[in-house]
């Protein structure tokens, strides 16, 4: 992950945006803070890119639109890497998946927001089961959240530290 990581946004600067970590979630719900845990983790760390969504200051459906106009209003030509929560199988638990594209945040809660992001990362923070899917977001362990959030801080810092980047 740390290598196709570091290989977007070398590619980004080379094309002149500014990258833009965008953490998605709430510190509501055990599940649902993984967004704002690792935004907080990554501005705490000092990495040297703009960070939106911290446990202080969380980007939640009810100011995700705002936020993304702030972003635009701010950044003329802004890479958006969105982090959120996600549920998925079983066996995916406590996997972080990076792919290309906006993330759909509140996709599991049958949520209509805005698409975020040029490329996104999802921690797999439980898995879906007959039961409601915030049922799962609630029930979520701490340490499952925990253990993602340090991976996907420890992926992009060491990206973000031996690239020598500038704000």
């Amino acid at each position: 992950m740390s290598s196709i990581l570091s290989d977007l946004i070398q590619r980004a600067t080379r094309e002149n945006k500014e990258i833009v970590f965008l953490c998605v979630g709430s510190d509501r719900s055990i599940g649902d803070a993984l967004g704002p845990l690792v935004g907080t983790m990554l501005k705490e760390n000092g990495i040297a890119y703009q960070v939106y969504g911290t446990l202080e200051e969380p980007v939640h459906a009810f100011n995700l639109e705002h936020t993304l106009k702030t972003i635009q209003r701010q950044f003329r030509q802004p890479f958006i890497i969105s982090i959120d929560a996600g549920l998925g199988e079983r066996e995916q638990v406590g996997a972080v998946l990076l792919k290309e594209g906006p993330l759909l945040p509140g996709r599991a809660l049958q949520k209509v927001l805005p698409a975020v992001g040029d490329y996104h990362l999802t921690g797999v923070v439980n898995y879906l089961d007959p039961l409601p899917a915030a049922q799962f977001l609630n029930d979520t362990r701490l340490f499952t959240v925990m253990k993602l959030a340090r991976t996907i801080v420890q992926a992009i810092t060491n990206v973000t530290n031996n690239q020598g980047c500038a704000r």
